[in-house]
């Protein structure tokens, strides 16, 4: 049945290119070579499937066209249905797995270091840190996250390691409690209305920002709907689409300073974990707009030390690229429990620097791990060394508006990507690099997340079979398949020798993009690797971590590596990130 479903939804896609694209720039239908694409797919051994080949609108772009994908992610979130809201994410990724745009290679989890006697430390699936409760700490924490962060506004970020600072400098009407749940914070609770869209938030009384100033339910109204405003630009914004709309602003309004009221589109079963997401945390408006009179730049409240925040900390000096001190903050609501007096960051993406400094002593934790000590550590059975489970995946990604691509119909764009994909050794990437017991990915959406009806998203039942490579075709990551990949780059017009290698009339070469840190230029040159086992010319661009950020995001690459820990624990978390519009849609999707 999902078989089927998925098939006629990319059908539809190829109806919909018929009736004209104008000149979006968007290409038609697309497919990978598995079942669940159009007809005119290559099947799971390679061969060419009946059916006409789609080329693309007028325009001759091989980017597939998104709007399908678009109205399916709207109609996912509007959904009331459970049952049909599964079978839509089901589909949904199929068409964005179909793209062959997005190459997952592993499934995370994540190691770190700590210094024995600590204890406390908060973590979660999604990658939070929460310092303020620890244990064994003589008042100061010396610590290592990561390099500069790029944004520190909550309402910006959209980094894991942005998302550690404000969990402990900002603080939502929700936060994660010790065993990883939502639980309240600056609320006391709520009301739900019997149909479930109407939330109404009781907010503690004489809350205060790190000013002394207070705060208020009004405060929160005014950063929600900062944020969904398009004119902030937050990567983010998307996640205010669950709101209902009055005019053009979020159903959001503060009824005195207590009470907080927002209507909803659809009940949302994981809005307590939006509650305690980092965009969702309130700013102080005064200082925001004290800061960017012009509108022009939303961020420049908190791009240096000393704005005002709510939450543990607050931000003292800022030594840029170089140390950051977060001091307690007398005014968060739970100061009286909040056991850490300062928390003073190394900022580094030097692994091996980094790992010297804790071995000195000079850090008490960190959350990189060369990968050359891993084995090391692991063979000890070092009690400092932690390894937490995860929701999220390590992948890479193509810019589908490459000129890698140009001249294609979207079905060779597709099998094109899908043919380097296949050359990636997934297993050797896990095991002698990760080496933490990484899980081998063929799928987006992560092993373990629920599915929102009561099980998990990745597990066969009565509606869904998962898609390995005997039901439905996605590529088996078991293994690279050399074979299949040279085919499929045949079909694309590439030569190859005797010898299985591309021939000097049709070379094929690319720039894989990265940040610099040891893991991840590792995992870069193992790809590099494997694709030259062809004849694949793929240099290794390697860039500071905000440069990168805003590179990726700006579409400013070939092929690059990505990774994504679900914010909350829904696939549609997965899914909606790729939508045109959409902050976080770096393989530039409908654009």
């Amino acid at each position: 049945m999902k078989k089927l479903t998925a098939m006629m939804l990319v059908g539809c896609m190829s109806a919909g290119l018929l009736a004209g694209c104008g000149g979006s720039g968007n290409g038609g239908s697309q497919a990978d070579s598995s079942d669940n694409a159009a007809d005119n797919s290559v099947a799971a051994d390679g061969t060419e499937a009946a059916g006409d080949e789609s080329t693309g609108d007028a325009s001759g772009s091989s980017a597939p066209n998104w709007k399908p994908y678009d109205e399916l992610i709207a109609k996912i979130k509007a959904s009331t249905d459970t049952v049909e809201r599964e079978s839509m994410m089901h589909q949904a990724e199929d068409m964005l797995m179909a793209t062959n745009a997005v190459v997952p290679i592993y499934y995370y989890n994540d190691p770190w270091m700590m210094k024995s006697g600590m204890d406390g430390m908060r973590t979660n699936l999604f990658g939070y840190k929460y310092f303020m409760y620890m244990t064994g700490v003589d008042g100061t924490l010396s610590l290592c996250l990561a390099s500069e962060p790029a944004k520190l506004d909550p309402a910006l970020n959209s980094s894991v390691d942005g998302a550690c600072l404000a969990a402990n400098s900002f603080v939502g009407l929700y936060t994660y409690g010790a065993d990883g749940s939502p639980e309240p914070a600056l609320a006391d609770g709520y009301d739900l209305s019997e149909d479930g869209l109407t939330y109404t938030f009781h907010l503690k009384s004489d809350l205060k920002w790190s000013d002394g100033s207070p705060l208020t339910a009004k405060d929160f109204e005014y950063s929600w709907k900062r944020a969904a405003n398009p004119d902030t630009a937050a990567d983010y914004g998307y996640l205010f689409d669950v709101f209902a709309k009055e005019g053009d602003e979020i159903a959001v309004s503060a009824t005195d300073d207590n009470t907080l009221t927002c209507t909803l589109i659809a009940p949302c079963a994981y809005f307590e974990d939006l509650a305690c997401f980092p965009v969702f945390m309130p700013v102080n408006q005064a200082a925001v707009e004290a800061a960017d009179a012009d509108g022009t730049n939303p961020g420049a409240w908190a791009s240096e030390a000393g704005f005002i925040s709510n939450g543990a900390y607050t931000l003292q000096t800022w030594n840029h690229d170089e140390s950051m001190v977060y001091v307690k903050n007398p005014n968060f609501y739970d100061a009286d429990n909040v056991t850490v007096d300062e928390l003073h960051y190394m900022l580094s993406a030097d692994d091996t620097a980094i790992y010297a400094a804790y071995q000195s002593g000079d850090l008490q934790f960190i959350d990189t791990i060369p990968n050359d000590e891993i084995a090391n550590l692991l063979a000890a059975n070092d009690p400092e060394f932690h390894v937490s489970p995860q929701l999220g995946t390590y992948y890479c990604a193509f810019n589908v508006n490459s000129s890698l691509f140009e001249g294609l119909t979207e079905q060779q764009a597709a099998d094109m990507r899908l043919a380097m994909s296949l050359l990636i050794d997934r297993p050797y990437i896990a095991e002698n690099i990760g080496q933490t017991g990484q899980e081998v990915a063929n799928t987006f959406v992560p092993a373990g997340m629920i599915d929102g009806n009561g099980g998990e998203f990745r597990a066969n039942d009565d509606a869904y079979t998962f898609p390995d490579e005997a039901n439905v075709g996605y590529f088996d990551a078991s293994a690279p398949n050399v074979e299949k990949a040279i085919s499929l780059l045949e079909s694309c017009g590439y030569v190859f020798d005797d010898a299985g290698m591309l021939s000097a009339e049709t070379p094929l070469a690319l720039t894989y993009l990265t940040n610099d840190s040891e893991g991840n230029v590792k995992i870069a040159e193992a790809i590099q690797q494997d694709f030259a086992a062809i004849g694949i010319e793929l240099t290794i661009e390697q860039q500071e971590w905000n440069v990168f950020l805003e590179e990726r995001k700006a579409g400013n690459f070939d092929f690059c590596r990505e990774g994504w820990l679900a914010d909350y624990n829904d696939p549609i978390n997965m899914l909606e990130m790729w939508t045109t519009d959409s902050g976080n849609n770096d393989c530039q999707f409908g654009r």
